[in-house]
């Protein structure tokens, strides 16, 4: 039985009282924090509080639910946030309210609790977007004692001098030697920063969350964050931020220190979040449109140079995982949209998918154009070192 499976009552975040929220910040957002920390099921349920979210709160107070819009359709960051017996009012709550103002309602990342309230009607669809790999995190040091593999990349950072330290919240925000290994890591990915549900800027508003350093002589050159996910007395890893100059084996260092001490806090429950395309839950995908399957097949075929889906599955499967969970998109229709594929990629890419593609390309043809500048330097070195 997982964790989130077992009965008792929701309980607050493990590891002490929640930390102080500097003045400024919107009533609408301190009140999502307030209710993501008594009800947060959803693993996504925390990143609520990122900026570029719209915030619906219910008459009654006690629920909330971000998104985005785009092209008539409310996209749903993972799923309502609210005590289990009122999710679905909310949901018909909140539905109406979008239907008032012209749209259709999504949820993207929707785990088993309401895909299970949703799935079945004939008024929805659902569409599998992958697996995200679970953990005990107190069992987490055992499975890497078991596996050589893991043990040697944890060996491997060590040896290069890479020590992993949990930073207090009021250090590590706004950092600038953590802006600089962001900004490092962000320079390297295919695709321009994206938002929604993979909000990259999270050192300004870390409150909450636990935030883990790998430091080299004292330099950090990586970093994660966890986030809570109060109702299943859990977290989610949701960024792994990896510098230059990190050697190989630092991720799953940052991993297994993070690990550890949700552990000795008394978590039960840690999750690295979405795999996309992942296909490890084990469980018969709904059926989905055939122009919906050749997207997706396309994509995981030829959309590496942007985005490596695959790379992503084996990181997270080589950390043995305890169990995968299903992780859905749950449209409002008999079948699922492409307007709706269209609103996702628009609210992730902060713009219209044509202009994401094409700034994807131009950021592509430049760190092209980089690695075959450098690597015609580093020629001439060698030549002039014969």
């Amino acid at each position: 039985m997982t964790p989130d499976e077992r009965p008792g009552a929701i309980v607050s975040v493990g590891g002490g009282p929640p930390r102080d929220v500097p003045s400024g910040v919107p009533p609408d957002v301190l009140r999502a924090r307030e209710l993501v920390l008594r009800y947060g099921w959803n693993a996504t349920a925390y990143q609520i509080v990122n900026p570029g979210l719209e915030l619906w709160l219910d008459r009654p107070g006690d629920a909330v639910v971000a998104y985005n819009a785009h092209d008539g359709v409310a996209v749903v960051a993972g799923a309502p946030v609210c005590a289990g017996d009122r999710l679905a009012d909310v949901v018909a709550a909140f539905e109406a309210d979008r239907r008032a103002a012209g749209q259709r309602t999504c949820y993207f990342a929707a785990g088993h609790r309401l895909e299970t309230l949703l799935g079945e009607r004939p008024d929805r669809a659902s569409v599998l977007l992958g697996a995200q790999p679970c953990w005990v995190p107190g069992d987490f040091a055992g499975r890497v004692a078991a596996h050589a593999s893991l043990r040697a990349q944890l060996n491997r950072a060590r040896n290069k001098g890479v020590e992993v330290h949990e930073w207090p919240a009021a250090r590590a925000t706004d950092d600038p030697a953590l802006e600089r290994c962001l900004r490092e890591w962000l320079a390297g990915r295919g695709l321009p920063p994206l938002r929604f549900l993979v909000e990259p800027d999270t050192l300004g508003r870390l409150w909450d969350r636990r935030i883990f350093v790998a430091e080299r002589a004292d330099v950090p050159v990586a970093f994660l964050v966890a986030s809570p996910v109060p109702a299943r007395r859990g977290w989610l890893v949701e960024q792994i931020v990896r510098g230059h100059a990190a050697p190989n084996g630092t991720n799953e260092l940052l991993v297994a220190a993070a690990m550890a001490a949700l552990a000795e806090a008394g978590a039960e429950y840690a999750t690295l979040g979405l795999a996309p395309l992942s296909q490890r839950a084990g469980i018969p995908a709904p059926p989905m449109p055939l122009w919906l399957r050749l997207t997706l097949r396309w994509v995981r075929a030829h959309g590496r140079r942007f985005y490596n889906f695959d790379g992503l599955d084996r990181f997270k499967a080589k950390l043995r995982p305890q169990w995968w969970e299903p992780i859905y998109a749950i449209d409002h229709g008999t079948r699922f949209s492409p307007r709706t594929l269209y609103a996702i990629a628009a609210v992730f890419g902060g713009c219209s998918p044509i202009a994401l593609v094409g700034r994807a390309i131009v950021r592509a043809v430049r760190q092209e154009a980089r690695w075959v500048w450098n690597g015609e330097r580093s020629a001439k070195r060698g030549q002039r070192s014969a």
